[in-house]
C-alpha cells in the first residue's frame, strides 16, 4: 500500500511516464535497445535526449554500454540519471555528435579533466583550437604545486601542521599511534624554529637575527676592502751603505683591514656555526641536507673563515690569493636571504620554469656571438686598415658579447665599412635574440606572483566537504543500527512506515515533491553499491522508527 506522499509523487510523474516512454514490451526486447531508440540522460538535473547509435560511435566509454539493467536508470521516467556536471556534459554529448571535442571556457581545468575521466574520455582529444586553454590549466596546476612545496604557506591548524611535520619526519605511524618519544617531539619544534621561519613567533625571531648577522657579515666584508678601512704594512729591511755602513728601510708595500672587522666577522661566524650544527642535529634526513644548495653554500662559506683563520696563524707568509678566494665565497651567503623572503623564492622558480627558454636564449647568443666575430675579423682585413684591432678571432669574441648585449664598452670598434656593417647587423640581431625569451620569462614570474598573493589572501581554513562513499558508509550504519529495533517491533511511540530496503530519513520542512525526487534518486544510487537491481526488484516492507521531527520517503516500484 502507498501512502500519501509517495501516491502524490507517483500520480505527479504519471503523465511524464507516459510522455518519455514505451510500453514495456517494446522497450525491453529480447535483443535490447535498437540504435534508432532514442535515450534520455538526466545529467544534474538537466534532461539530454539523444539516439542509442550516438553513443555507440565512441566505444569503451561509459555512455556507449548504458542498458536498462543498471542502477542508475529510472524505469518510472525512462531515464539515466547521473549525478554530474550537467554543462560539461553537455560538451561530452557534442563530442559523441560531432566527434569533436572542445574545452569550455566556463569550467576549470581540473574539473574538465575529471568529468572526462568519469565519463571514460582522454584529454588528449581534445581539438587543437582548445590546446592553449588545456595547456594553461595544465601551467596553472603546475605552479600551485610548486607553491604547495614552498614554505611561505602554512597550515593554522595546529594538528595539521603537526601531521605535516611528522609526516616530513617519516614518523607519521608511530604520531597516529600514540608512541613518540620525546626526542621524536623535541626533534621537529627545534627544526620548525631554525629552518620554518614562519612557523611560530619564536622562528621568526630567530630569522631575523640570521638576516642581521648575514647583514653585518656582507657590510663588513664589502667595507673593509676600502682604503679608508684599512693599515698600511710596513716592512724593512737592511741596506749597506758605501764604507760599511747598514741603513734601515722601511717601505709601504701592501695594506691590510682594521682590527675591528676580525672581530666582527667571528662574531658572525659563531653564530654561522652554531646555526649550521643545530640544523644538521635536528634535520630530518641528511641526505636531503647535504643536497639542498644552500646548506653546501653556508657549509663551505664557515669552512673558508676557519681555513683563513688556521692558514693566518700557521703559514708565517700566507697565500694572500689564496686567502681572498676563500673571504670571497662568504658572499654568496646572501642566497640564505631566499628562505626567509617569498619575492626571492618566486624569482627562483621562475628561472626554474623557464629554464628552456633560457637555455634557448644562451645558446642564439654563442650562435650570433661566434658568427660575427668571425664576419667582423674578415671584414676588418678585407680593406687596408692600420687601426685594425681585431687581430683575431677570440678578441672578436669579446666585441660580439658587448655588442649583442648592447653594452658597447666602446673599446674595441671597427673602422672599415664592411666591418661597421657586421656591427650593426650584430647589434641589431643581439636585440632581437635577448628580447623574444624576455616575455615568456615575465610571463612565469607574473604567474607565479599572482597565485602567490592570492593564497596569501584567501582564508587558510576551509571548509572539509566529505566524500560520497564515507556519506552512504554513515547511512548504512544508521539504518544498521535501526534494523534490529525494527524487527523486534519496537515503535516507541513514532510512526511507522513501510518502504523498501534502506530508509532515508529527512526534516519535515524538506518534504516537497522535488526534494522527494532527489531522495529517490539518491536511494536508487544507494541501492546500485549494494548489488540490487532497480529494474527487477520488488518491494520489500521495512519497519522504520521515526522521531517526532523526522519524515520518511517511499520509494514505489513498478514492475
Amino acid at each position: 500500500m502507498l501512502d500519501a506522499c509517495s501516491y502524490n509523487r507517483f500520480d505527479s510523474n504519471r503523465s511524464s511516464a507516459r510522455r518519455f516512454s514505451r510500453r514495456g514490451s517494446d522497450y525491453f526486447g529480447d535483443k535490447g535497445i535498437s540504435m534508432d531508440e532514442r535515450i534520455v540522460l538526466n545529467v544534474g538535473g538537466v534532461r539530454h535526449e539523444t539516439y542509442q547509435a550516438t553513443l555507440k560511435k565512441i566505444p569503451a566509454t561509459r555512455l556507449s554500454r548504458l542498458t536498462p539493467s543498471l542502477a542508475n536508470f529510472d524505469p518510472l521516467l525512462n531515464e539515466y540519471f547521473f549525478d554530474r556536471h550537467p554543462a560539461v556534459f553537455s560538451m561530452i554529448l557534442n563530442y559523441y555528435r560531432t566527434g569533436k571535442l572542445h574545452y569550455p571556457t566556463d569550467v576549470c581545468g581540473p574539473l574538465f579533466e575529471e568529468e572526462l575521466q568519469y565519463w571514460g574520455l582522454d584529454a588528449s582529444d581534445t581539438e587543437p583550437c582548445c590546446w592553449m586553454q588545456l595547456l594553461h590549466a595544465k601551467d596553472t596546476q603546475e605552479t600551485l604545486a610548486v607553491l604547495d612545496r614552498m614554505d611561505a604557506d602554512h597550515e593554522d591548524d595546529p594538528q595539521l601542521r603537526e601531521q605535516d611535520t611528522m609526516k616530513k619526519f617519516g614518523w607519521e605511524e608511530d604520531y597516529f599511534q600514540g608512541k613518540r618519544t620525546r626526542w621524536m617531539k623535541l626533534k621537529p619544534k627545534v627544526w620548525s624554529l631554525f629552518d620554518e621561519p614562519y612557523s611560530s613567533q619564536a622562528a621568526k625571531f630567530i630569522a631575523g637575527i640570521s638576516v642581521l648577522f648575514i647583514f653585518i657579515s656582507i657590510v663588513s666584508f664589502c667595507l673593509k676592502t676600502h682604503q679608508s678601512f684599512r693599515l698600511p704594512v710596513l716592512t724593512g729591511q737592511n741596506i749597506t751603505m758605501p764604507g760599511g755602513m747598514i741603513q734601515p728601510s722601511i717601505e709601504r708595500v701592501s695594506t691590510e683591514p682594521l682590527p675591528i672587522f676580525g672581530q666582527i666577522e667571528m662574531l658572525c661566524n659563531i653564530w654561522f656555526t652554531l646555526e649550521l650544527i643545530i640544523r644538521f642535529i635536528f634535520c630530518p634526513s641528511k641526505i636531503r641536507f647535504f643536497k639542498s644548495p644552500l646548506n653546501m653554500i653556508d657549509l663551505v662559506a664557515t669552512l673558508s673563515f676557519y681555513a683563513d683563520a688556521m692558514m693566518v696563524r700557521v703559514v708565517e707568509d700566507e697565500p694572500k690569493d689564496v686567502v681572498e678566494f676563500l673571504s670571497m665565497i662568504r658572499i654568496f651567503r646572501l642566497f640564505k636571504l631566499t628562505q626567509h623572503h617569498q619575492g626571492l623564492q618566486i624569482l627562483i622558480h621562475t628561472f626554474r620554469a623557464s629554464a628552456k627558454e633560457l637555455i634557448l636564449l644562451v645558446f642564439f647568443l654563442i650562435l650570433g656571438i661566434v658568427i660575427f666575430a668571425a664576419l667582423v675579423y674578415y671584414a676588418e682585413k678585407m680593406e687596408a686598415n692600420p687601426n685594425n684591432q681585431f687581430q683575431s678571432i677570440p678578441l672578436g669574441l669579446w666585441w660580439a658579447i658587448c655588442t649583442m648585449t648592447t653594452v658597447g664598452y666602446g673599446d674595441m670598434t671597427p673602422h672599415t665599412s664592411f666591418g661597421r656593417l657586421v656591427g650593426s647587423l650584430c647589434a641589431v640581431m643581439g636585440v632581437l635574440t635577448i628580447a623574444l625569451p624576455v616575455p615568456v620569462i615575465v610571463s612565469n614570474f607574473a604567474m607565479f606572483y599572482s597565485h602567490n598573493q592570492a593564497r596569501d589572501k584567501l582564508p587558510k581554513r576551509r571548509r572539509r566537504v566529505l566524500p560520497v562513499e564515507q556519506i552512504r558508509l554513515q547511512a548504512r550504519r544508521h539504518a544498521a543500527v535501526l534494523e534490529p529495533s525494527a524487527s523486534q517491533g519496537g515503535l516507541g511511540g513514532g510512526s511507522a512506515i513501510r518502504r523498501r530496503n534502506m530508509p532515508i530519513l529527512i526534516d519535515q520542512n524538506c518534504c516537497g515533491d522535488e526534494e522527494n525526487h532527489n531522495h529517490k534518486h539518491r536511494e536508487k544510487s544507494e541501492n546500485s553499491d549494494e548489488g540490487t537491481n532497480s529494474s527487477s526488484t520488488t518491494g520489500v516492507d521495512t519497519v522504520v522508527k521515526l522521531g517526532p521531527s523526522e519524515t520518511a520517503i517511499t520509494t514505489t516500484v513498478i514492475s
